[in-house]
């Protein structure tokens, strides 16, 4: 077995080890492995190859890796689900938000809940407002208008 293909068969076997950890650590040492195969088929000198593995792996972690990074592991990929969706919507008040008599009600994409005002204020039927907070099943809102 000719060293070029040693090169190739480790860069394929980090290629597959990346693949199961979302690093792109293995990957980065892949490229090295890669472009130092290919550079053993013309280099057949071992320090040749070894500072053209060492020159793959550093371009590979300084100009690949952050575009991996930015474009495959997002940062903020997490989604609101159920009430926590509801945190920044706004919604029109159907039953006026009176605290003090505990009542209010506030509809969101046809959903009606029970609400209470952030202020403490009194906010009339028909007003626009904005979810601040969800406790169970009971909206902390402001006026938007």
């Amino acid at each position: 077995m000719d060293i070029w293909q040693i090169w190739i068969i480790a860069a394929i076997i980090l290629f597959i080890v990346e693949v199961l950890t979302p690093s792109f650590f293995a990957a980065g040492i892949g490229i090295g492995c890669l472009v130092a195969g290919i550079a053993a088929i013309f280099i057949p000198e071992v320090w040749a190859q070894l500072i053209i593995f060492s020159v793959g792996v550093l371009l590979g972690f300084i100009y690949i890796r952050p575009l991996v990074l930015k474009y495959l592991h997002r940062k903020d990929n997490t989604i609101n689900t159920n009430v926590d969706a509801l945190i920044g919507r706004t919604g029109r008040v159907s039953v006026t938000i009176d605290n003090s008599a505990g009542q209010g009600r506030v509809m969101i994409d046809g959903d009606d809940w029970k609400a209470v005002s952030a202020e403490g204020s009194i906010i009339p039927e028909g007003s626009c407002v904005e979810v601040l907070r969800v406790d169970s099943i009971i909206l902390t809102v402001r006026k938007t208008e």
